[in-house]
């Protein structure tokens, strides 16, 4: 008998719900498509609170029999082009042991929905060229890669540690 996914919002204070978060975003980050490093316990201080700061972040957990098995995590941002808000996927986890049984794919539609209901444009996240599983998971929900037109190219994420 296969269990069902179940999708909530984290409350950045309660304290099973900064467990379940940050075993999952550690976990994420041990994965080589993480980094292959554990959280510092710097972050894994202050995350819940600085998030629960954050003006607009929000984060959805996946449980199956109770449960933590996948994790994503949204920050707000603004199109000038089109006036409107954005979300942005900033991470998105699933226990290795549930890949492939639709974690992802509920948790991103409960993150369209959201963005939906807030009045987004779009949504927008990001993935290593590499991660081909993820990249195909994307794919299925609708994601693509950004362009303009054919002549301008496809737009590369970059980066500059400060």
């Amino acid at each position: 008998m296969q269990c069902s996914i179940v999708v909530k919002v984290v409350d950045y204070l309660d304290p099973s719900d900064r467990q379940a978060l940050l075993s999952m975003l550690d976990m994420y980050a041990r994965d080589p498509m993480g980094g292959a490093e554990p959280l510092p316990a710097d972050t894994r201080l202050r995350l819940c609170d600085d998030l629960a700061k954050f003006s607009g972040a929000i984060s959805w957990l996946a449980f199956k029999d109770g449960q933590p098995v996948g994790l994503l995590n949204a920050l707000p941002g603004y199109s000038t082009f089109k006036a409107r808000p954005l979300l942005n996927v900033h991470d998105i986890a699933v226990d290795p042991a549930h890949r492939g049984q639709g974690v992802g794919q509920a948790l991103l539609t409960a993150m369209e929905g959201y963005a939906r209901a807030s009045g987004c444009c779009k949504v927008t996240l990001e993935v290593l060229s590499g991660n081909t599983q993820a990249q195909r998971s994307y794919q299925r929900f609708g994601f693509e890669q950004y362009s303009l037109s054919p002549e301008t190219g496809q737009a590369l994420f970059m980066q500059k540690w400060l």
